[in-house]
């Protein structure tokens, strides 16, 4: 089994990874980045590093003994003018600035292919973490009706559109109606964003209507930055009024699963695992 560098951004996906590693036993390192990693990640062998110190990251992945590396975990995109990276990164940034300006799967497959480069076989989370994408069909106690799946249908149809264009990954639709798309501000933004508009087009808790849909982008590198569904969605779907939660089958996320899945139960929100594009 070869030990594991853990490349840790923000969110639970980093400890979702760490604490399955420790519990199968395989060995790993975690590479914390400043600013992005959660407080929980510092229990874990690691060290904490910026963004932009790719060659100390290199050096600390060959010193740990690691052979494979996963980039996990919400990273905001940064301000490359201010990013002070050592020679390592002073040498790939225009690479890097070049790829940023064809979007955010540019700039991650970029990434990808410098950590190949150096020897490093690079691992999606669902492939560290089998357990984690999201199963096909109806999970938890609640079901979607023929009317919420048609919206699923085109909630799906508009995130796979954005991701084609590399913007991003989820939209929102109500009663046929496209509430919202999700660009740089992100999932739990967007549905912020949905809880404020008139409840005339939107659900409410009492009430609940319309449908988030996750969809990972058509072209994107699905070993980085695959869509995630975890207790904030439900949290934030719920107060936004709608009615469930779908995501691409085996191309979602779905941390804490056990949680999750109870959470939705008691807010009465479904959770769908709708088929793939083209499957």
């Amino acid at each position: 089994m070869k030990k594991l560098g853990l490349i840790a951004g923000g969110g639970g996906l980093p400890v979702s990874l760490a604490n399955h590693c420790q519990t199968a036993d395989r060995p790993f390192f975690v590479l914390r980045l400043k600013g992005f990693a959660a407080p929980e990640m510092a229990r874990f062998e690691g060290v904490d590093l910026g963004v932009a110190q790719l060659g100390r990251c290199f050096r600390e992945l060959r010193a740990a003994g690691c052979e494979a590396v996963c980039l996990a975990g919400t990273v905001a995109r940064p301000d490359f003018t201010k990013l002070g990276p050592d020679w390592r990164g002073l040498a790939i940034l225009p690479q890097l600035l070049m790829a940023a300006r064809k979007g955010d799967d540019a700039l991650l497959s970029t990434l990808v292919r410098a950590f190949e480069k150096e020897g490093f076989e690079v691992e999606g989370a669902h492939q560290v973490m089998g357990e984690l994408t999201l199963p096909a069909g109806v999970l938890g106690l609640h079901s979607p009706s023929a009317s919420q799946i048609e919206d699923i249908e085109r909630a799906l149809l508009v995130a796979r559109a954005i991701g084609r264009l590399d913007v991003g990954q989820a939209a929102v639709c109500c009663d046929g109606l496209v509430l919202a798309v999700e660009a740089q501000e992100g999932t739990d933004a967007m549905l912020r964003r949905v809880a404020d508009l008139p409840e005339a087009i939107r659900g409410s808790p009492e009430r609940p209507r319309g449908v988030l849909a996750k969809a990972s982008k058509p072209q994107q590198e699905r070993r980085v930055d695959l869509p995630v569904i975890g207790l904030a969605t439900l949290q934030l779907a719920a107060r936004a009024g709608l009615a469930g939660i779908a995501g691409e089958a085996g191309r979602t996320l779905l941390l804490d699963r056990d949680k999750v899945l109870r959470m939705a139960d008691d807010l009465g929100l479904f959770l769908y695992g709708a088929s793939p594009e083209g499957e």
